[in-house]
Protein backbone atom coordinates (compact mmCIF):
# COMPACT_ATOMS: atom_id res chain seq x y z
CA UNK A 1 0.00 0.00 0.00
CA UNK A 2 1.21 3.54 -0.71
CA UNK A 3 2.44 5.82 2.04
CA UNK A 4 -0.34 7.69 3.83
CA UNK A 5 -0.36 10.55 6.31
CA UNK A 6 -0.57 9.14 9.81
CA UNK A 7 -3.56 11.26 10.84
CA UNK A 8 -5.46 9.83 7.86
CA UNK A 9 -4.67 6.27 8.91
CA UNK A 10 -5.89 6.95 12.45
CA UNK A 11 -9.08 8.53 11.12
CA UNK A 12 -9.71 5.76 8.59
CA UNK A 13 -9.36 3.15 11.34
CA UNK A 14 -11.98 4.91 13.46
CA UNK A 15 -9.58 5.79 16.27
CA UNK A 16 -10.62 9.45 16.20
CA UNK A 17 -11.34 12.28 13.78
CA UNK A 18 -8.51 13.59 11.59
CA UNK A 19 -8.33 16.81 13.59
CA UNK A 20 -8.13 14.87 16.86
CA UNK A 21 -5.42 12.67 15.32
CA UNK A 22 -3.38 15.76 14.50
CA UNK A 23 -3.67 16.83 18.14
CA UNK A 24 -2.50 13.39 19.32
CA UNK A 25 0.50 13.59 16.98
CA UNK A 26 1.37 17.13 18.10
CA UNK A 27 1.24 15.97 21.73
CA UNK A 28 3.79 13.22 21.01
CA UNK A 29 1.34 10.41 21.78
CA UNK A 30 1.66 8.62 18.42
CA UNK A 31 4.51 6.32 17.40
CA UNK A 32 5.30 4.40 14.24
CA UNK A 33 7.69 1.47 14.57
CA UNK A 34 8.41 2.61 18.12
CA UNK A 35 9.44 6.15 17.19
CA UNK A 36 7.45 9.36 17.87
CA UNK A 37 6.06 11.03 14.77
CA UNK A 38 5.35 14.64 13.83
CA UNK A 39 2.65 16.27 11.74
CA UNK A 40 3.19 15.54 8.06
CA UNK A 41 4.89 12.17 8.62
CA UNK A 42 3.63 9.22 6.58
CA UNK A 43 3.51 5.46 7.02
CA UNK A 44 2.80 2.34 5.01
CA UNK A 45 -0.27 0.70 6.64
CA UNK A 46 0.79 -2.70 5.20
CA UNK A 47 4.24 -2.66 6.82
CA UNK A 48 4.59 -0.11 9.61
CA UNK A 49 3.40 -0.60 13.19
CA UNK A 50 1.19 2.15 14.62
CA UNK A 51 0.65 2.89 18.32
CA UNK A 52 -1.14 5.54 20.40
CA UNK A 53 -0.20 5.99 24.06
CA UNK A 54 1.76 2.75 23.83
CA UNK A 55 -1.22 0.75 22.56
CA UNK A 56 -0.88 -0.93 19.16
CA UNK A 57 -3.48 0.08 16.59
CA UNK A 58 -4.22 -2.79 14.17
CA UNK A 59 -4.84 -1.54 10.65
CA UNK A 60 -7.77 -3.42 9.21
CA UNK A 61 -7.91 -4.10 5.47
CA UNK A 62 -11.05 -3.87 3.35
CA UNK A 63 -12.86 -2.18 6.17
CA UNK A 64 -16.60 -1.72 5.89
CA UNK A 65 -17.36 1.87 6.77
CA UNK A 66 -20.52 3.14 8.39
CA UNK A 67 -22.45 6.12 7.03
CA UNK A 68 -25.48 7.42 8.89
CA UNK A 69 -27.91 10.31 8.92
CA UNK A 70 -28.97 11.71 12.28
CA UNK A 71 -31.86 14.10 12.90
CA UNK A 72 -30.09 16.28 15.45
CA UNK A 73 -32.49 17.92 17.92
CA UNK A 74 -31.87 21.33 19.43
CA UNK A 75 -29.87 21.28 22.65
CA UNK A 76 -27.18 18.80 21.55
CA UNK A 77 -23.57 19.72 20.78
CA UNK A 78 -22.02 18.51 17.54
CA UNK A 79 -18.84 17.11 19.05
CA UNK A 80 -17.42 13.75 20.08
CA UNK A 81 -17.16 14.76 23.75
CA UNK A 82 -17.70 17.74 26.03
CA UNK A 83 -15.56 18.60 29.05
CA UNK A 84 -18.56 20.15 30.80
CA UNK A 85 -20.68 17.03 30.47
CA UNK A 86 -23.27 18.57 28.17
CA UNK A 87 -25.35 16.44 25.78
CA UNK A 88 -23.65 15.64 22.48
CA UNK A 89 -24.78 13.91 19.30
CA UNK A 90 -22.76 10.88 20.40
CA UNK A 91 -25.45 10.23 23.04
CA UNK A 92 -27.94 9.66 20.21
CA UNK A 93 -25.97 7.06 18.21
CA UNK A 94 -25.20 4.50 20.89
CA UNK A 95 -26.61 1.72 18.73
CA UNK A 96 -24.26 2.26 15.79
CA UNK A 97 -21.98 -0.78 15.37
CA UNK A 98 -18.79 1.29 14.98
CA UNK A 99 -17.69 4.60 16.46
CA UNK A 100 -18.68 7.40 14.11
CA UNK A 101 -17.94 11.12 14.07
CA UNK A 102 -19.88 14.15 12.82
CA UNK A 103 -19.30 15.37 9.27
CA UNK A 104 -19.29 19.14 9.68
CA UNK A 105 -21.42 20.66 12.42
CA UNK A 106 -24.72 22.10 13.55
CA UNK A 107 -24.63 24.47 16.50
CA UNK A 108 -26.32 23.66 19.78
CA UNK A 109 -29.48 25.66 19.04
CA UNK A 110 -29.90 24.30 15.50
CA UNK A 111 -31.50 21.06 14.35
CA UNK A 112 -31.83 18.80 11.36
CA UNK A 113 -29.73 16.59 9.14
CA UNK A 114 -26.27 15.68 10.41
CA UNK A 115 -24.13 13.12 8.60
CA UNK A 116 -21.84 10.89 10.67
CA UNK A 117 -19.26 8.31 9.60
CA UNK A 118 -16.03 6.52 10.47
CA UNK A 119 -14.70 7.09 6.94
CA UNK A 120 -12.21 9.92 7.36
CA UNK A 121 -11.58 10.36 3.63
CA UNK A 122 -15.32 10.67 2.95
CA UNK A 123 -15.77 13.22 5.74
CA UNK A 124 -12.81 15.26 4.49
CA UNK A 125 -14.19 15.22 0.95
CA UNK A 126 -17.56 16.60 2.05
CA UNK A 127 -16.17 19.26 4.38
CA UNK A 128 -13.38 20.58 2.16
CA UNK A 129 -14.31 24.21 1.41
CA UNK A 130 -13.38 23.93 -2.27
CA UNK A 131 -15.83 21.11 -2.94
CA UNK A 132 -18.94 23.16 -2.21
CA UNK A 133 -21.63 20.57 -1.52
CA UNK A 134 -24.81 22.62 -1.04
CA UNK A 135 -26.68 22.43 2.27
CA UNK A 136 -30.35 23.43 2.46
CA UNK A 137 -31.69 25.14 5.59
CA UNK A 138 -35.14 26.31 6.66
CA UNK A 139 -34.65 29.49 8.66
CA UNK A 140 -37.20 31.56 10.59
CA UNK A 141 -36.06 35.15 11.19
CA UNK A 142 -37.37 38.21 13.00
CA UNK A 143 -38.40 40.80 11.91
CA UNK A 144 -39.81 40.29 8.43
CA UNK A 145 -36.94 40.39 5.93
CA UNK A 146 -36.81 43.23 3.43
CA UNK A 147 -35.83 42.87 -0.22
CA UNK A 148 -32.56 44.65 0.55
CA UNK A 149 -31.73 42.22 3.36
CA UNK A 150 -32.51 39.22 1.18
CA UNK A 151 -30.34 40.57 -1.63
CA UNK A 152 -27.44 41.14 0.75
CA UNK A 153 -27.72 37.61 2.15
CA UNK A 154 -27.78 36.15 -1.35
CA UNK A 155 -24.83 38.18 -2.56
CA UNK A 156 -22.59 37.57 0.44
CA UNK A 157 -22.17 39.62 3.60
CA UNK A 158 -19.21 40.67 5.73
CA UNK A 159 -19.24 38.79 9.03
CA UNK A 160 -18.16 39.98 12.46
CA UNK A 161 -14.60 38.74 11.86
CA UNK A 162 -14.23 40.77 8.65
CA UNK A 163 -14.57 37.84 6.23
CA UNK A 164 -17.17 37.80 3.48
CA UNK A 165 -19.47 34.86 2.84
CA UNK A 166 -19.88 33.23 -0.55
CA UNK A 167 -23.11 33.83 -2.51
CA UNK A 168 -26.11 31.83 -1.25
CA UNK A 169 -29.47 30.89 -2.74
CA UNK A 170 -32.39 32.44 -0.83
CA UNK A 171 -36.13 31.70 -1.23
CA UNK A 172 -38.95 33.18 0.83
CA UNK A 173 -41.31 30.42 2.02
CA UNK A 174 -43.67 32.48 4.19
CA UNK A 175 -43.98 35.97 5.66
CA UNK A 176 -45.92 37.61 8.47
CA UNK A 177 -46.21 41.33 9.12
CA UNK A 178 -45.75 42.69 12.64
CA UNK A 179 -48.79 43.11 14.88
CA UNK A 180 -49.31 44.46 18.38
CA UNK A 181 -48.99 40.92 19.74
CA UNK A 182 -46.29 39.45 17.50
CA UNK A 183 -43.17 40.68 15.73
CA UNK A 184 -43.01 40.21 11.99
CA UNK A 185 -41.16 37.21 10.61
CA UNK A 186 -39.98 35.52 7.45
CA UNK A 187 -39.45 31.83 6.80
CA UNK A 188 -36.57 31.35 4.38
CA UNK A 189 -34.95 28.49 2.53
CA UNK A 190 -31.22 29.12 2.35
CA UNK A 191 -28.73 27.02 0.40
CA UNK A 192 -25.10 27.49 1.44
CA UNK A 193 -21.98 26.11 -0.20
CA UNK A 194 -19.61 26.68 2.71
CA UNK A 195 -19.68 25.85 6.41
CA UNK A 196 -18.34 28.51 8.74
CA UNK A 197 -19.03 28.47 12.46
CA UNK A 198 -22.65 29.56 13.16
CA UNK A 199 -22.64 31.01 9.67
CA UNK A 200 -26.36 31.56 9.06
CA UNK A 201 -26.88 33.20 12.44
CA UNK A 202 -23.93 35.50 11.83
CA UNK A 203 -25.08 36.29 8.28
CA UNK A 204 -28.54 37.23 9.49
CA UNK A 205 -27.15 39.32 12.34
CA UNK A 206 -24.98 41.21 9.84
CA UNK A 207 -28.11 42.43 7.99
CA UNK A 208 -30.20 43.09 11.11
CA UNK A 209 -32.17 39.83 11.38
CA UNK A 210 -32.44 37.46 14.34
CA UNK A 211 -32.71 33.70 13.80
CA UNK A 212 -35.57 32.19 15.78
CA UNK A 213 -35.27 28.67 14.34
CA UNK A 214 -32.79 26.94 12.06
CA UNK A 215 -33.14 23.47 10.57
CA UNK A 216 -30.96 21.71 7.99
CA UNK A 217 -33.18 19.68 5.69
CA UNK A 218 -30.77 18.46 3.02
CA UNK A 219 -27.08 18.06 2.22
CA UNK A 220 -26.34 17.74 -1.44
CA UNK A 221 -28.73 15.11 -2.89
CA UNK A 222 -29.56 13.59 0.54
CA UNK A 223 -32.73 14.80 2.28
CA UNK A 224 -33.79 14.51 5.93
CA UNK A 225 -37.29 13.41 4.96
CA UNK A 226 -39.52 12.08 7.74
CA UNK A 227 -36.75 10.98 10.10
CA UNK A 228 -37.85 11.94 13.62
CA UNK A 229 -35.73 14.17 15.91
CA UNK A 230 -33.16 12.12 17.82
CA UNK A 231 -33.40 9.19 15.39
CA UNK A 232 -30.81 7.96 12.90
CA UNK A 233 -30.62 5.61 9.94
CA UNK A 234 -27.87 4.21 7.76
CA UNK A 235 -27.44 5.85 4.40
CA UNK A 236 -28.17 3.79 1.33
CA UNK A 237 -25.22 2.96 -0.89
CA UNK A 238 -26.78 5.12 -3.59
CA UNK A 239 -26.91 8.07 -1.17
CA UNK A 240 -23.24 7.67 -0.21
CA UNK A 241 -22.25 7.50 -3.88
CA UNK A 242 -24.40 10.52 -4.70
CA UNK A 243 -22.76 12.57 -1.95
CA UNK A 244 -19.30 11.50 -3.06
CA UNK A 245 -20.10 12.38 -6.66
CA UNK A 246 -21.52 15.77 -5.67
CA UNK A 247 -18.30 16.64 -3.87
CA UNK A 248 -15.95 15.22 -6.49
CA UNK A 249 -17.74 17.04 -9.30
CA UNK A 250 -16.74 20.32 -7.63
CA UNK A 251 -13.32 19.27 -6.41
CA UNK A 252 -10.35 21.11 -7.98
CA UNK A 253 -8.26 19.22 -10.49
CA UNK A 254 -5.00 17.78 -9.19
Amino acid sequence: MAQQRIQKVLSDQGVCSRRAAEQLIAAGRVKVNGRPVTLGDKMDPDIDKLAVDGKNIPVRRKRKYVYIMLHKPRGYLTTASDERGRKTVMDLVQGVRQRVYPVGRLDKDSEGLLLMTDDGAFANLLTHPKNGVGKLYRVTVHPRATEDQLARLAGGVVLDDGTKTAPAVIHVVAEESATAEKPGRSVLEMTLYEGRNRQIRRMCAAVGLEVARLKRSAEGPVKLGMLAPGQWRELKKSEVNALRNAAQSKAPEE
